[in-house]
C-alpha cells in the first residue's frame, strides 16, 4: 500500500468561534515538502455581524498559499496589495525577510449571509530564500490549467503535473493539484515529487484499495504510484514537493532555520518595525512567550 501515514489533525480556534481543522504541523509529521502548515477551514456559514476578521499579522521565512472552494475573503498587506480571493485562484504571498498583511470578510458582503470554505497553507522558503523580499502575487483561476481524465478533473495549482505546468513561481519543487473524481472513478497518481500526501476534502475515498476517511492528509510512501478511487464523487488535493533541507523552527506565525531568528522577529513586532497594513490600525499582538 502506497500510504506510508494518516493524520487527522485537530481543531483550532482563530479567535471568534472562527474553527479550522490543523492538519500539519503534526507530532508525526512536521512537513510534507516545502508545506509544513495545512489548515482546512469551512464549509462555514458568515452571517450577517458574525466576525471572522483575522486582523494584520506578521510573517517570516515562509510563503502563505490561500485557496478558496467557497466564498471570498480581502487580502491587505504591507507592500501595499489589495486582493479579493475568490475560488479557484491562487494567492501566494512571500514573508521572506517580514511582512504583515490582514484577511477580512469584503466590504460588500458584511450584509449578507455566505459561505467561506478553504484551505491555508504555509511553504517554508529555502534557507537561502528565507531573507528574500516580501512579494504577493495573485494568480486568476482562468490562469489555472485544468484536465479532464475519464472521470477526474485536475487542476493544476502549483508545479507540474500529467503534461501540464501551473504559471505559480515557487523557490523549490513544489505540488498543488485539487481533483475532483465522480463516483465510481479511478485515478493513478503518479510519484510526482519526493514528497506527497493527499487530503479528502469533502468524503472517503480509497488509495490502493484501502479506505482513507475524510478530512483525513494521507502521507504517500515515495516513489510509489497510487491509485486513487470513490464509490461517491469526491474532491481532494494533493500536495508535496522537495524535502526540507533541515526541520524548521516554528512559532506563532514565524518559521526560521535559525531560533534566534524567531527571536528577533517577536521583538521587531513588539516594536512595530515590520510594517503596517495601509488603513487599518488594528493588529494582533504578539503571544506571551514561553520561558
Amino acid at each position: 500500500m502506497s500510504v506510508q501515514l494518516t493524520l487527522r489533525g485537530h481543531d483550532k480556534d482563530l479567535g471568534g468561534g472562527f474553527l479550522v481543522r490543523r492538519l500539519l504541523p503534526a507530532a508525526q509529521r512536521q512537513s510534507v515538502g516545502p508545506f509544513l502548515f495545512f489548515d482546512h477551514f469551512g464549509p462555514v456559514s458568515v452571517q450577517p455581524g458574525t466576525n471572522h476578521d483575522v486582523r494584520p499579522h506578521p510573517h517570516i521565512g515562509l510563503a502563505t498559499v490561500s485557496y478558496l472552494f467557497e466564498g471570498a475573503i480581502m487580502h491587505r498587506d504591507s507592500l501595499g496589495s489589495e486582493q479579493r480571493i475568490e475560488p479557484g485562484a491562487i494567492n501566494w504571498m512571500t514573508a521572506g525577510r517580514g511582512i504583515v498583511h490582514s484577511e477580512r470578510g469584503p466590504e460588500d458582503l458584511r450584509g449578507q449571509a455566505y459561505l467561506n470554505h478553504g484551505l491555508q497553507l504555509w511553504a517554508a522558503l529555502p534557507e537561502a530564500y528565507e531573507e528574500v523580499a516580501p512579494d504577493f502575487v495573485h494568480t486568476p483561476a482562468a490562469a489555472i490549467p485544468v484536465l479532464s481524465m475519464g472521470g477526474a478533473q485536475v487542476r493544476v495549482l502549483i508545479g507540474e503535473a500529467f503534461g501540464q505546468t501551473s504559471p505559480v513561481k515557487t523557490f523549490s519543487k513544489t505540488i498543488y493539484l485539487d481533483i475532483a473524481l465522480a463516483a465510481g472513478a479511478s485515478l493513478e497518481l503518479p510519484a510526482l515529487a519526493a514528497e506527497l500526501a493527499l487530503y479528502s476534502v469533502d468524503a472517503d475515498l480509497m488509495v490502493d484499495g484501502e479506505p482513507v476517511a475524510a478530512h483525513t492528509l494521507a502521507v504517500l510512501a515515495p516513489g510509489v504510484a497510487a491509485q486513487i478511487s470513490a464509490s461517491t464523487p469526491v474532491r481532494l488535493v494533493v500536495i508535496g514537493g522537495d524535502a526540507l533541507e533541515a526541520r524548521r523552527f516554528i512559532w506563532w506565525n514565524f518559521v526560521s532555520s535559525r531560533k534566534e531568528r524567531i527571536v528577533q522577529a517577536g521583538d521587531d513586532w513588539v516594536a512595530q518595525k515590520m510594517g503596517r497594513v495601509a488603513g487599518d490600525d488594528e493588529f494582533i499582538p504578539l503571544p506571551e512567550r514561553k520561558a
